[in-house]
Order: C-alpha cells, then sequence, then structure tokens
C-alpha cells in the first residue's frame, strides 16, 4: 500500500513596482545567521514531522481495513469513480460508478472544485473498473476516507493526499473529477510515478536480454520491443541498467556501453529507447552466451561498485531449448543474488516450462506476454517479487522522494507542482524472498 502526499507551492506575481519605488522604506538590519538557520531548521522539521505522521496515521488505518477485509471474487461495490462522477447517459440518469458528487470551489486548492469529505479512485484505462480486485480493494480503501479527512483537519497546511495500490488504482482525496485527454484516455498509471517504484523496491541493477533470432519477426518484435519499453519506465534514478540483444552473437543496444550499467535517468532511458527501433530479427538464439554475459556485467559491477541492494536479468524471448542449469550453476547457485524474470513472447507455449524454471530456481517469476495490451500488466509483476525480503521483515520504509513537477497529471487542466512528496510502503504478502 502506498501513500503519497503533495504540497502545492503557489508561487505569487512578480512585483510590478521597481525596486527604486521602495527604497526610502528599505531599512538594513543585522541578522544572526546561526538562530536564523536553527529557526529555519526547526520549523522545516515541524512541517516534515507533521506530513510523515499523517501518512502513519493513513498506513495504520489501511493495515487494519486490509486486515479486517475478506476477498470477495463476487463483491458488487459501488464507488466513485474519478473519471464518471456527474456523468449522465442518454436519460439523464447517473451513469455506472459515477453518481452525483458534490464539487464546489476551494482557494486552498488553487480554485479547483473539489470535495472535502470524500476521495475518488482512478483506475488506468488499460484496466476494467469493475475487475474484482479492483472492487475488493476499493471497497475496504474506503476507511481511508475518514483518516484523509482527519489529517487535513489537524494540519491545514495538506493539500493532496493520494493512495496508491498494487493493484492499480489510485484514490485521491480530496474528490476532484478528472478528465480525459481529446483522445478519450488517462494515460496514468500510478505504479508508473517515481514515487511508487522508488518506495516499491530497493535500488536494482537490472540486465535486459533481448531475444533477436529469426523467430522474433514480426508482432513478437514489436511486443518485445514494447516490452522493453515498460521495464525501463519501472526504474528510477536509484537504478541502474543496460540492454543486450543477442542472436549467434551478443549485440548491446549501446555499443559504446559494452560491459557496464548506466544509470537509470530519464536521459538514458530515452536514449536507450530510441535505440530499440533499430533491432531486428535474423540467425538463430544462443541464450546460454548472453546468461553469461549479464551474469559477468552484474557480478562484476557488484564487486566494484556495490550500487545497488539487487540485482536482476530480464529475459525477453520466444522460447528457450534448455534449462541452461550449468550456467546458473556457475555464476547464481547457490547464493542467488541475481533474480531471473523470463517474459515468453507470444501465444506459445512449449518452452513455457523451461523458462518457468528459470524463474523459480533464481528467486524470479515468469511472464507470458501474447499480444501489446499485455505489456504493462505483465512487467509490473516483478516490482512486488523485488520487494519480498522487505515484506518478510515487515519493514515500513518512510522515503522523501526529490521535488518535481508531475506534468502527467493534470487535473481540470491544472498541472499539479509539488514541493514534496512522502511515500510509506506497507506490505502485506506473505511469500518466500
Amino acid at each position: 500500500i502506498f501513500i503519497i502526499f503533495f504540497l502545492q507551492v503557489l508561487l505569487p506575481n512578480a512585483p510590478t513596482m521597481k525596486y527604486k519605488e521602495y527604497e526610502k522604506s528599505v531599512r538594513i538590519e543585522e541578522i544572526d545567521g546561526a538562530k536564523l538557520v536553527k529557526n529555519v531548521a526547526q520549523n522545516m522539521e515541524e512541517i516534515f514531522r507533521k506530513k510523515a505522521e499523517a501518512t502513519r496515521r493513513l498506513v495504520e488505518a489501511a493495515e487494519e481495513a486490509h486486515l479486517q477485509h475478506e476477498e470477495n471474487p463476487d463483491l458488487q461495490y459501488e464507488y466513485f469513480n474519478a473519471v464518471l462522477i456527474n456523468e449522465v447517459d442518454e436519460d439523464g440518469n447517473s451513469v455506472e460508478l459515477g453518481g452525483e458528487f458534490l464539487l464546489e470551489p476551494n482557494d486552498h486548492f488553487n480554485n479547483l472544485s473539489v470535495n472535502l469529505s470524500l476521495s475518488v479512485v482512478q483506475v488506468p484505462t488499460n484496466m476494467y473498473n469493475k475487475d474484482p480486485d479492483i472492487v475488493n480493494g476499493v471497497y475496504w480503501s474506503e476507511a481511508l476516507n475518514k483518516v484523509f479527512v482527519d489529517n487535513f483537519k489537524r494540519d491545514p497546511t495538506l493539500i493532496w493526499q493520494y493512495f496508491g495500490s498494487a493493484k492499480g488504482f489510485f484514490r485521491q482525496y480530496p474528490g476532484v473529477k478528472w478528465h480525459p485527454d481529446e483522445h478519450g484516455v488517462i494515460a496514468f498509471d500510478c505504479r508508473n510515478r517515481k514515487w511508487y517504484i522508488q518506495a516499491a523496491t530497493s535500488p536494482k541493477d537490472v540486465v535486459i536480454l533481448v531475444d533477436v533470432s529469426g523467430s522474433m519477426k514480426g508482432l513478437r518484435l514489436t511486443i518485445a520491443r514494447q516490452t522493453v519499453a515498460s521495464i525501463l519506465d519501472t526504474l528510477g534514478d536509484d537504478d541502474f541498467f543496460n540492454i543486450i540483444a543477442y542472436n549467434q552473437e551478443i549485440h548491446y543496444v549501446e555499443p559504446c556501453l559494452n560491459g557496464t550499467l548506466v544509470q537509470a535517468d530519464s536521459t538514458n532511458k530515452d536514449h536507450f529507447k530510441e535505440h530499440l527501433d533499430k533491432l531486428f530479427a535474423k540467425g538463430i538464439g544462443l541464450l546460454g552466451n548472453a546468461l553469461t554475459e549479464a551474469f559477468t556485467i552484474l557480478n562484476e559491477v557488484g564487486e566494484d561498485y556495490q550500487n545497488s541492494c539487487s540485482q536482476a536479468i530480464m529475459l525477453i524471448t520466444d522460447g528457450a531449448t534448455q534449462m541452461y542449469d550449468d550456467v546458473f550453476a556457475k555464476y547464481n547457485w547457490p547464493e542467488r543474488k541475481v533474480r531471473i524474470f523470463p517474459y515468453l513472447i507470444g501465444r506459445e507455449s512449449a518452452f513455457a516450462d523451461n523458462l518457468k524454471w528459470m524463474a523459480c530456481a533464481n528467486k524470479g517469476y515468469f511472464s507470458q506476454i501474447s499480444t501489446l495490451a499485455d505489456v504493462q500488466e505483465n512487467v509490473m509483476r516483478y516490482l512486488h517479487v523485488m520487494s519480498r525480503p522487505k515484506v518478510i521483515d515487515h519493514e515500513h520504509d518512510t522515503v522523501w522522494t526529490e521535488a518535481y513537477v508531475d506534468s502527467a497529471v493534470s487535473i481540470n487542466n491544472h498541472n499539479v507542482l509539488c514541493l514534496y512528496s512522502i511515500c510509506i510502503l506497507y506490505r502485506n504478502v506473505q511469500c518466500e524472498p
């Protein structure tokens, strides 16, 4: 469970009067610098303390609500969908998951029309908004509404309070209507945001292996490219990566970066994405050589720099004719420090068992991707696996993210400018490390 708070910064209009017009009223005072810094530090400490306390109250409420809830695959529950509220059909009746939702302009929220009593739920366009997992999660997370309201009463400097679920839905307080873009969709998915990724896993080193043998021609290669791009979207500034295409030879997507890892900042990720279009399929796939190259990079980087807390190999292929246990025995067993995440491209399952075995034998996860629509949801699953060690340790991490403008989130055509955000991650999955 992920909770984030955004503090919006409103910049005053620049003064129109020139300095000389103020000169007569200006005076010089001697200031104790040490005292000033101490006061600023105390004020900042109090601000952050209040925000952290508000977040912890939400975490405790979420834990209790989830504990008391029993999953029901047949659960029917009408909730306020952020896109559908106050929408009506041809007969003037409220649409399903819409309903009448009171919205009033509020100066505290940049004069946006909001509801200070209730939150709304946003579901990504590529997900079914009445999926049983979504409905169950929305149902028990309704308990957060009263905590949202209480937090705002305790600390009026709060602005937006958010809850992001691993299931994909996003709860926002105060409630506000979301508007689709010109194509009628909302691309926002909370699980792709930096704050979610930063809280979901520890810093990690990732090598992505892409099969470009002859069998990967056409749609399979298109799906493979999209899968790589989606994996890159899940990496943040604390992560390091490289991409290797393989057939009977090893081809680094960026030849200038052979044998190393680069920081997963936006510039590097965009650069690698541009190179994905240059991949073409031919020849035969020698996966053993590619795995050896990936393990060599991770082992050398791990010894020299210790960039991260965890390491992974993402394998994107349409099949594996063997299990390559000799490679794993040489480089990864018995410690199994590197997790293997195979993504089987295509509808055929002839080699699925070999890939499943690789995942299970190396603490990873197997996924099959048949269409472009399957890509994002299947890619996201590895994040849950990478977080397992913290699940078992019952860690409640408070993560303070960098300041940034989230231009992807536009509410009533107003972009939200964030001074800081708090992410606390609560994991309730019980599984092996």
